[in-house]
C-alpha cells in the first residue's frame, strides 16, 4: 500500500477532521474507502472539495486518498478542502501564494456555539414577562 511517493496532510473544519494521502495517478479521489461520487452528494460539496486542484492546475495528477471523522458531510467537505491544499504545498511550496489568495489555507475557526446554561440556547433566551 505504501508506495514510493506521497503527501500527507490533515485537514479540520468545525468537529471534522480529514487525513489526505496525494499519490502520484489519474486524478482518482476515494473517501472514506468509498467512491467521491458517491460520498459527496451535492455537486457544490464535491466542487468544493476540488478547489484547491483546479487553483493550482493539478486536477488529475493524483490519486487523492480522504479519511473523514466527525461532523457532517459538510464539514469533511471542508475539512478535505484544508487537507488537499496543505498537501499540496507538502508536494511543492511554491504553490503557497496560489493557495493562499484562494483561502484554501486558513482554517475556517467558526464552529457551534455552546448552549449557555439557564438558558434555551447559545442565545436563544426564555421568554420574558413582565407580570
Amino acid at each position: 500500500m505504501t508506495d514510493s511517493v506521497q503527501y500527507r496532510a490533515t485537514g479540520r473544519r468545525k468537529t471534522s477532521v480529514a487525513r489526505v494521502i496525494l499519490r502520484p495517478g489519474s486524478g482518482k479521489m476515494t473517501v472514506n474507502r468509498r467512491d467521491f461520487e458517491g460520498y459527496f452528494p451535492s455537486d457544490a460539496m464535491r466542487m468544493e472539495v476540488r478547489q484547491p486542484l483546479a487553483a493550482t492546475e493539478t486536477d488529475g495528477q493524483f490519486d487523492i486518498f480522504i479519511l473523514a471523522h466527525g461532523g457532517g458531510i459538510h464539514g469533511q467537505a471542508g475539512a478535505a478542502r484544508h487537507g488537499i491544499a496543505r498537501a499540496l504545498l507538502v508536494f511543492n511550496p511554491e504553490l503557497r501564494p496560489k493557495l493562499r489568495q484562494g483561502g484554501f489555507l486558513t482554517r475556517d475557526p467558526r464552529a457551534k456555539e455552546r448552549k449557555k446554561y439557564g438558558q434555551k440556547g447559545a442565545r436563544k433566551r426564555f421568554q420574558f414577562s413582565k407580570r
